[in-house]
């Protein structure tokens, strides 16, 4: 196949953040109201549950951009240790965007389903993660796994010399936070590591900063799990955009295989190139100084070169507007700031967003039947509004 043939069209891609839009203003404005009308499925009104029966629940973030056996791997660890448990993937979210700021390979209910059919028993949706920065969105990962009561947190991490120090601390409930080439132990002060971490280890140091902001007591909590070799992103990337799996056959289970195919075969997939360009063209070539840098992550420069560059032509191409975002915190910055300018979202909508959420805990997909209600009954004394995605 050629490759051009693969991907799906702009359409398409069009539609998921039409869709997207509507359902995070419908989850805004819904949190200022009690009983505000939904159009989805609630599910949230069943008997009080009897606590004898509630089984623990353990609740792991993970993106499945695609599943690949290394979460599969993290997954099956966990299960095996809390072999009663209901095991609940945490799958982001709305606008298909990653922490990267980059589209998702497919879909969230691909995604979703991907971890059914390898163990998970419930799919919740996460956070839009790729109209947020960082720190917003590991905040509103910690509000979910306080409101999922969460008993146990699966997480995978890479070994070197001196992070096991930091792992037994987070472990014991310590607060452990990156500060300037250094990783501090806020409880004691200490300063456990000089230096930086790489992205899957900060994870965990940030989650746990964030966990304490919000109050969630993470005392012997986390299963951290060492993380399985022979997983390369770029040739998972490049698989999914040929529709040739040989190459990463040993990679990506079965299953996700069967359904990344699928998705191909339905033009929903894949999706990691494309992004809704007229939307992106139109925000950098219409919207005043005032209104850009009222969106969410971009900043007063970035503003200003958008501004200047369309004083002499009008922006044709995502190239040259990528030319004008200046250099973030983040290698990832460039590519959160071209999703702010497709989805359209200010930095008070989100504030406001983040400060309600989870609003609602959306079920994405389950196992069965008599999963859905042991997760109804985990969740039922809490009072939490929980919905199934039609």
């Amino acid at each position: 196949m050629v490759e051009d043939e693969l991907v799906p069209s702009e359409d398409f891609v069009k539609e998921i953040i039409k869709r997207d839009r509507k359902i995070f203003y419908k989850d805004l404005e819904s949190s200022k109201k009690i009983y505000a009308p939904l159009e989805m499925e609630s599910i949230s009104h069943v008997k009080k549950s009897d606590v004898s029966k509630v089984k623990p629940l353990i609740a792991d973030f993970t993106e499945y951009n695609p599943l690949h056996i290394g979460h599969h791997h993290c997954m099956k660890i966990a299960k095996s240790k809390i072999k009663d448990g209901i095991f609940v993937a945490i799958v982001p979210g709305l606008f298909e965007r990653s922490g990267r700021g980059v589209p998702y390979i497919m879909t969230r209910q691909a995604r979703a389903q991907a971890a059914i059919d390898v163990g998970a028993d419930i799919v919740v949706e996460g956070p839009p993660m790729g109209i947020m920065g960082s720190g917003q969105y590991s905040l509103c990962l910690a509000k979910m796994f306080k409101a999922l009561v969460t008993d146990f947190i699966p997480r995978g991490y890479r070994p070197f010399d001196g992070y096991n120090k930091i792992l037994d601390r987070i472990a014991i409930g310590h607060t452990v936070v990156p500060k300037p080439y250094k990783i501090v132990d806020i409880d004691t002060g200490e300063i456990l590591l000089e230096g930086k971490l790489e992205e899957d280890n900060y994870v965990i140091v940030s989650l746990s900063k964030s966990l304490n902001k919000v109050g969630f007591n993470f005392k012997d909590k986390f299963i951290f799990v060492k993380r399985i070799t022979g997983v390369s992103g770029t040739l998972i990337r490049k698989s999914a955009s040929s529709g040739n799996f040989n190459e990463v056959k040993n990679m990506l289970p079965h299953e996700t295989i069967a359904i990344l195919e699928n998705e191909i075969a339905n033009k929903r997939a894949p999706l990691h190139n494309s992004r809704y360009g007229e939307s992106i063209i139109d925000s950098a070539n219409k919207l005043s100084y005032e209104e850009l840098i009222n969106l969410n992550l971009i900043d007063e420069k970035t503003a200003k070169n958008l501004i200047e560059f369309r004083e002499n032509k009008l922006f044709e191409s995502l190239e040259e507007i990528q030319n004008s975002i200046s250099q973030g915190f983040s290698t990832h910055f460039n590519q959160r700031v071209l999703s702010i300018l497709e989805a359209k979202v200010n930095k008070d909508i989100i504030s406001n967003y983040i400060d309600n959420y989870p609003n609602i805990i959306r079920v994405l997909n389950y196992k069965n039947e008599d999963t859905l209600e042991e997760f109804k009954n985990k969740l039922n004394d809490y009072n939490r509004r929980i919905e199934l995605w039609q």
